[in-house]
């Protein structure tokens, strides 16, 4: 009987971690207070699996956005724009960490791209 409950016990605890983990993972709705900011110089953008935008640092970091390719991004336009000028980015953060997932990409005071949603108030 005892090992039925240390069993039982053990998948509740498994299906928790699992619920958590992917929990976590979905950014439905981020906003600039749950998001870790990040300054980079971008040396490199290309494209990534499932039309994502990743952008490569002088630190061998990446970041990327999200399916940005289908949303109406452009590569020519970011090389612009981006290629070796230090950016902001905003990154979620998640149960397990921060996201390489950019919430938003900006240059000093201008914005190039935003997860935000319009009517969010910064405090």
């Amino acid at each position: 009987m005892n090992n039925r409950k240390l069993y039982f016990s053990l998948i509740v605890t498994i299906v928790f971690i699992i619920f958590l983990s992917l929990h976590s993972c979905i950014n439905n709705n981020t906003q600039p207070e749950k998001c870790t900011v990040v300054k980079a110089k971008i040396i490199k953008i290309t494209e990534g699996p499932s039309f994502d935008i990743v952008f490569h640092d002088d630190s061998s970091n990446r970041y990327y956005i999200n399916r940005g390719l289908e949303n109406g991004l452009n590569l020519d336009s970011l090389n612009a724009k981006v290629l070796n000028k230090t950016v902001t980015l905003h990154l979620p953060n998640l149960f397990y960490g921060t996201s390489e997932d950019i919430a938003q990409l900006a240059i000093d005071d201008e914005i190039i791209f935003t997860e935000f949603s319009s009517n969010a108030t910064e405090d």
